[in-house]
């Protein structure tokens, strides 16, 4: 379900300093950390690289035009998929 037109996309406060600050900086070094997957993707955060927590670890993430206004947590994975079992493993031949 989509957020309310009368409210603004979502981004955390600590999330949108650190991305101010990063473009204000001169020298860029490093990447940007959050733990904050409920915020959306801005039309500044464009070009940047978010390392962003999956559960278990910070994994980095390049932000291009097309992600705008999608979720952050909705371009990195919290499970990890298991493959079905197959034919060869279930029937054996006799």
């Amino acid at each position: 379900m989509s957020r309310s037109l009368r409210k603004k996309p979502f981004i955390d406060i600590s999330l949108y300093n650190k991305v101010n600050k990063y473009l204000s900086n001169v020298k860029n070094s490093g990447n940007i950390t959050t733990w904050s997957r409920r915020s959306t993707i801005y039309p500044n955060m464009v070009g940047l690289t978010i390392n962003i927590h999956n559960g278990k670890k910070h994994i980095p993430l390049y932000i291009t035009e097309e992600m705008i206004g999608y979720k952050l947590g909705e371009f990195v994975f919290t499970r990890k998929f298991k493959s079905h079992t197959t034919n060869k493993r279930k029937f054996k031949k006799v």
